[in-house]
């Protein structure tokens, strides 16, 4: 659940006229912030990001789905659900989730974890 002030904040960036993944960027950074706290770990920048949108489309952030690169099929079919689906998790599966994530790396979004992840990612734009 994304606390009230994130929401508050992406909702007001889309009053503004920015871009619906300007407001999801209010989500991302949140993630981070409680990987980085210990609430949980993530395995992969990449991880605490799609965490992020994933919580951004549950809020009602009209988020599309990525159409190509290298996002799976499944998880293109997963947030297109996501985007539509209102309906909350069940308590079994949110529970056995966070279990799950409590015991992945919190190093994963450091500085300079976040650095080179979003190195990698400019030079994998800049080749196509």
């Amino acid at each position: 659940m994304p606390e009230k002030t994130t929401v508050q904040k992406a909702r007001a960036d889309l009053r503004a006229g920015k871009s619906p993944t300007t407001a999801a960027g209010e989500f991302v950074r949140e993630e981070i912030e409680h990987v980085r706290e210990g609430k949980h770990g993530a395995r992969s920048p990449e991880q605490a990001i799609a965490i992020g949108l994933s919580k951004a489309r549950r809020a009602g952030i009209p988020l599309k789905p990525r159409k190509k690169g290298r996002a799976k099929k499944s998880t293109r079919r997963s947030a297109r659900t996501v985007s539509r689906k209102r309906s909350s998790t069940s308590r079994k599966r949110s529970a056995a989730s966070r279990q799950r994530l409590k015991r992945e790396p919190k190093s994963t979004v450091s500085k300079s974890a976040l650095s080179r992840h979003a190195k990698r990612v400019a030079r994998r734009r800049k080749k196509s």
